[in-house]
């Protein structure tokens, strides 16, 4: 990782933390806000530490821009929580088969980036 990258990298993890400090929960309740701050903080700490030892720079780019992703949704829409993705269901697919495989491809490529270690953690 080039110096310039990590003081990228701390930069966010810096700028979530203020986040984490200074949020409010839409509903104004103050065990909400707690509960919501509480989780910003444990899901920086948890994906900061599980990406630690990335070495890969398109992997490292990857991470940061998912990052930012997932900031600015949370800032924009006042929840720290990932926003789902609303896919058509798979009830037309058969329980085996081809279309049910390419259906399963088709929602792992359509997957935002801000979800992609989402479902790793969680």
């Amino acid at each position: 990782m080039t110096p310039a990258t990590r003081q990228e990298v701390l930069g966010l993890y810096r700028k979530i933390l203020q986040i984490a400090k200074s949020w409010q929960s839409a509903s104004g309740q103050i065990e909400e806000t707690m509960k919501e701050k509480e989780y910003i903080r444990n899901e920086a700490r948890t994906l900061f530490r599980k990406n630690k030892n990335v070495t890969d720079p398109k992997l490292i780019e990857q991470c940061i821009e998912e990052c930012e992703a997932r900031i600015e949704i949370g800032l924009h829409y006042n929840i720290p929580y990932p926003r789902p993705i609303h896919l058509p269901p798979m009830g037309l697919a058969h329980k085996q088969g081809r279309t049910l495989r390419h259906q399963e491809k088709l929602r792992k490529i359509s997957k935002p980036i801000y979800l992609k270690s989402h479902d790793e953690v969680s």
